[in-house]
């Protein structure tokens, strides 16, 4: 990881300064003949212009360069991704899942993770074949009706993430500082000045800022999980699926939780537009090339999240469920008991660290996303600080008034259920999806093949039949 690092820092002192700089021409020498690009030809049909145009193309990719050089220029847009898939939301649902169940939803997570990838594959595979994002797609697809209604959906998905990652900074905020929750809420919006500020250095910094954050947060959860000891043969049987989870209305909610956490909708409209700031051939060799490295990058970044939810997980079923302390699913307790019970004097303090820096990490690719959002459904472009201290609003009056009425206890309760929120938004983002790349007349040769449509579909189903259980239990009194 410090060699991936040092190359990546490598990469980014050689960048253009300038992040709207024209993309950088790069000689083919391969004897291919140049086609015409599809997304050049789609801005001038549609009069679309790309997303997050500051940095469209602005990172150059070097034809002829070894596999690794590749893989490190391609690197980055899955790590922005996969910061979503460890935000402060999955912290409730895991740490409740773990405290509660024990090792027994680690299935949840695994398989969550592995939807996350094949979906994140997609969207990848969407934003280099076409040029296009998800929302672009989806507005030139459907009537402005049932665009609209995409866009108010996945505003609200937006909203429900930066609500978890408002209420997780706050908490960590609270636990490091002591300073009061609703002050820490506050506080959160001034966040806006810090993207502002890293968007302006180029896309570059910020991608090597998301990783070192993810790197810090995975550092903290191996120390964790080696202080509590956990039953490692229980937990490798946890990954099997049962069918308790069906039958056990509070495992089923923790773990639509989990799903809901793990794949987020707006997540596939950030990823199928930020893999379009390499600046990769326009040729079929070209784009099937970033395809490939694109689908390599997202995969590495994503296991990565799939461990430090798994250790989240962990954590709160050696420390707590191991020992009898099945109500531990509430962050402040969490960090209370972490140092006391596992015997180790930083424990409680990297805790809080790490869900400081998900916060932080989860606030940076909300905004891009948000960003990608307004301006691919409505092209609609607005200042990104407006666009920012919009969806923060959004995310501080909800927290701030439950916060006031309820009191901090209900804070846990909150953050789940805005993950349990993302999960039913989550089939109006996943459908689009793999309707538009099974769609031969917009991917070319690029079209996903019978197997993996057929998969795909399948998932969308599971995802509705999961989400229609939850509504049964919840309406039917039974949660």
């Amino acid at each position: 990881m410090l060699v991936y690092m040092r190359n990546l820092s490598k990469l980014t002192m050689s960048m253009p300064t300038n992040p709207a700089a024209p993309p950088v021409l790069i000689p083919e020498g391969d004897g291919q003949s140049e086609l015409n690009s599809a997304p050049a030809a789609n801005v001038r049909e549609h009069g679309n212009s790309p997303s997050l145009p500051e940095s469209y193309r602005s990172i150059p990719i070097v034809h002829g360069a070894s596999f690794f050089r590749k893989m490190i220029a391609f690197a980055g847009p899955g790590y922005l991704v996969a910061v979503g898939y460890m935000d402060p939301g999955n912290w409730a649902t895991d740490l409740g899942g773990g405290s509660q169940f024990g090792y027994k939803l680690l299935s949840a997570v695994l398989i969550s993770s592995l939807m996350a990838i094949f979906l994140q594959a997609l969207s990848a595979r969407l934003g280099i074949a076409t040029g296009r994002d998800l929302a672009q797609a989806c507005r030139e697809q459907y009537s402005r009706r049932t665009t609209a209604v995409l866009w108010v959906i996945c505003e609200i998905a937006i909203a429900a993430c930066d609500l978890a990652e408002v209420l997780g900074s706050a908490v960590a905020l609270k636990l490091l500082f002591g300073l009061p929750l609703l002050a820490g809420v506050l506080l959160t919006g001034l966040d806006v000045l810090l993207v502002l500020a890293l968007q302006g250095r180029g896309f570059r910094v910020l991608e090597t800022l998301v990783i070192t954050l993810i790197c810090t947060i995975a550092a903290c959860f191996a120390y964790e999980i080696f202080f509590a000891r956990p039953l490692w043969i229980e937990a490798a049987r946890g990954f099997l699926p049962t069918m308790e989870i069906l039958k056990n209305r509070d495992m089923l909610y923790i773990a639509i939780g989990i799903l809901g956490a793990t794949v987020m909708p707006h997540n596939l409209y950030l990823h199928s537009s930020i893999v379009q700031t390499r600046a990769f051939r326009e040729t079929q060799a070209g784009k099937r090339e970033a395809i490939r490295f694109a689908t390599l990058d997202s995969t590495l970044a994503l296991g990565l999240s799939l461990f430090i939810n798994a250790a989240i997980l962990v954590l709160g079923a050696a420390a707590f469920h191991q020992r009898g302390m099945t109500t531990v699913a509430d962050i402040s307790q969490a960090y209370q008991l972490l140092t006391p019970v596992l015997g180790a004097s930083l424990a409680s303090v990297l805790f809080a660290g790490a869900l400081l820096c998900s916060g932080q990490n989860s606030t940076l690719t909300g905004t891009l996303a948000g960003q990608i959002v307004m301006e691919g459904f409505l092209h609609w472009r607005i200042q990104p600080w407006l666009r920012r201290l919009i969806t923060r609003s959004m995310a501080i009056i909800p927290a701030v008034i439950v916060i006031g009425f309820m009191g901090e206890g209900r804070v846990t309760s909150l953050l789940i259920l805005s993950q349990v929120v993302l999960s039913f938004q989550l089939p109006f983002a996943v459908v689009p999806l793999i309707q538009f790349t099974s769609d031969r007349s917009m991917m070319g040769e690029f079209v996903s093949g019978r197997l993996t449509v057929i998969f795909g579909w399948a998932m969308a189903l599971a995802i509705v039949v999961l989400n229609a259980a939850l509504l049964w239990l919840i309406f039917g009194g039974k949660i």
